[in-house]
């Protein structure tokens, strides 16, 4: 692992795509949000709610967003636990991201 760091997780797993049990190298941004879905093999939808400042009002809006990630199996994501993801090589069209670190659940 790069410069982000997480603990690693008690259970293992034989998974290439694993930045702990495999070969799959972390770098970029670090995200945190909450698990949406899980009915995808592998994969999970993570809504990251952010703050986006409009200049003309002078204020903040409130936004949200998914971002697909993988899911290693040795870290046993739910929907609705919270998570930290990092960024990675391109895995599918759609995922860019792999989870490191379930923060709550």
């Amino acid at each position: 692992m790069s410069a982000l760091t997480a603990k690693k997780p008690k259970k293992t797993c034989d998974d290439v795509n694993c930045p702990f049990h495999g070969t799959l190298a972390l770098r970029g941004h670090a995200l945190e949000g909450i698990v949406v879905s899980n009915k995808m093999e592998k994969t999970i939808i993570v809504r990251r709610d952010y703050l986006n400042y409009v200049p003309k009002y002078r204020r903040y809006e409130r936004r949200r967003a998914n971002v697909a990630a993988h899911s290693p199996p040795c870290l046993e994501i739910k929907v609705g636990d919270k998570v930290r993801l990092a960024e990675c090589r391109s895995i599918s069209k759609t995922v860019s991201f792999v989870a490191i670190e379930k923060l709550e659940g």
